[in-house]
């Protein structure tokens, strides 16, 4: 990708993440931000070729993620789409799999989401002087890169080759390694790299089905109805 549209692309990170209240170094706390952001999203467990979905209309935005991929996985399918909800001037509604990344929106997309989960002044803050001076960074630091931004090990390592941190042949020597085994021996709750939020909903359908039943516009059976699709039962206690 050229490097005028990776400093448009850098310039458009730094302005969302102004817009989205966030400072140009924190992690991000992507289910706070989608409810922040009022974006309705559904976990559901999908095949393993399908990261994810996003839709867009009328200032309406859904985003669709697989529950089955690792929750380090599941937050950088989320960074994607936010560039396709809002960033992308004329989003094509379209799935996120293994063939992501080949056409120019889908290599935007994934730039955004390296930059947006781990902006560069942040990395550096949590990389060690002396490994900055030597220009020898420890698979330590790489861990907790990984686990304070919430992205893979791939991921991190990919922005740090795109940061000059480390060489596309150290990458590849650091990839073979066994992710949640060494990072079980460092002392990190392994979490991260496991599927997770299954059923899990983020956004105001809930809340707006609700009102509709409260103010008598549907009926108990349709309020069930709606519930039922995103996968609540409403006769739970």
């Amino acid at each position: 990708m050229k490097t005028s549209l990776l400093n448009y692309i850098e310039s458009q990170v730094s302005r969302f993440r102004q817009i989205a209240g966030l400072s140009d170094t924190e992690a991000v706390n992507l289910k706070s931000l989608l409810l922040k952001l009022n974006v309705l999203t559904v976990y559901r467990p999908l095949s393993a070729s399908f990261s994810g979905m996003s839709l867009k209309g009328n200032d309406k935005r859904f985003m669709l993620v697989n529950s089955n991929q690792p929750r380090c996985r599941q937050h950088f399918t989320i960074a994607h789409e936010l560039y396709h909800l809002f960033i992308e001037e004329n989003p094509m509604p379209h799935k996120c799999g293994d063939m992501c990344g080949k056409d120019k929106s889908e290599q935007c997309a994934d730039a955004f989401a390296l930059m947006f989960l781990m902006p560069a002044t942040g990395v550096m803050q949590m990389i060690p002087d002396e490994e900055l001076k030597s220009g020898k960074l420890s698979l330590a630091s790489i861990l907790r890169l990984e686990h304070y931004f919430g992205a893979s090990h791939a991921a991190v390592l990919n922005r740090l080759v795109d940061m000059n941190l480390i060489s596309r042949h150290e990458r590849d020597i650091m990839s073979i390694i066994s992710v949640k085994r060494t990072a079980r021996e460092y002392g990190y709750d392994t979490t991260l790299y496991e599927p997770g939020n299954e059923g899990l909903v983020i956004g105001d359908f809930g809340e707006k089905a609700r009102k509709l039943f409260e103010s008598d516009k549907i009926s108990e059976g349709h309020y069930l109805e709606l519930l039922h699709k995103l996968g609540i039962d409403g006769n739970e206690d």
